[in-house]
C-alpha cells in the first residue's frame, strides 16, 4: 500500500462534500507529475490524507482511499469546462483521474502543526514552492500523522 496527500480547496470540494458524496472522481488535475502519480503509482486501497488548501487554515482534514484506478478525465474534452484541453485527443487522452472513497473526517492537522514536527521535515507538502495537488507520503510520515490525529 502507498500513501498520498491530496489537496483540494474547500470552496471547490471539501471533506464535507466527500463525506456526503461518499465517492468522487479526482478531476481537474493539470500537472504532469500529479497525473503520473495517479497513472503509474496509485493502486486500489491506497490511503490518502485529504488536505484543504488555499484557505484560512490549510491542513489535513480527513482520510480517503483510492477506489478506482486511473482513467481519462472527461473534462479535458468538454469545451465548456475550465479544464478543457484542446490538445488532448479521445484516442490519446492527456489527463487522467482516479476515484477516491471517503474513509473518515479527522481533526484539523494544520500546516503549521505539520511544520512543527521534526519527523515530518521532509514531507513534500512542506517543501518550499510545492504546489502539487497530489504528493506521496512516506509510510513513516503517515504513521506519525495517524498517531497524532
Amino acid at each position: 500500500m502507498r500513501y498520498w496527500l491530496m489537496k483540494s480547496e474547500p470552496n471547490a470540494y471539501s471533506i464535507n462534500d466527500l463525506a456526503k458524496d461518499r465517492t468522487t472522481a479526482w478531476d481537474g488535475v493539470r500537472n504532469y507529475q500529479a497525473r503520473n502519480f495517479m497513472r503509474d503509482q496509485m493502486r486500489l486501497g491506497d490511503r490518502a490524507f485529504f488536505y484543504h488548501s488555499n484557505c484560512e487554515e490549510p491542513g489535513v482534514v480527513g482520510i480517503a482511499e483510492v477506489s478506482k484506478l486511473a482513467y481519462p478525465d472527461t473534462t479535458q474534452f468538454d469545451k465548456k469546462s475550465k479544464y478543457h484541453d484542446p490538445e488532448s485527443k479521445l484516442d490519446d487522452p492527456r489527463w487522467l483521474i482516479v476515484d477516491i472513497r471517503f474513509v473518515k473526517k479527522t481533526r484539523l492537522v494544520s500546516l503549521s502543526e505539520l511544520r512543527s514536527h521534526k519527523t515530518l521535515k521532509n514531507m513534500r507538502v512542506l517543501a518550499k514552492g510545492n504546489r502539487l495537488s497530489i504528493t506521496p507520503v512516506d509510510p513513516t510520515e503517515w504513521e506519525f500523522i495517524i498517531g497524532i490525529l
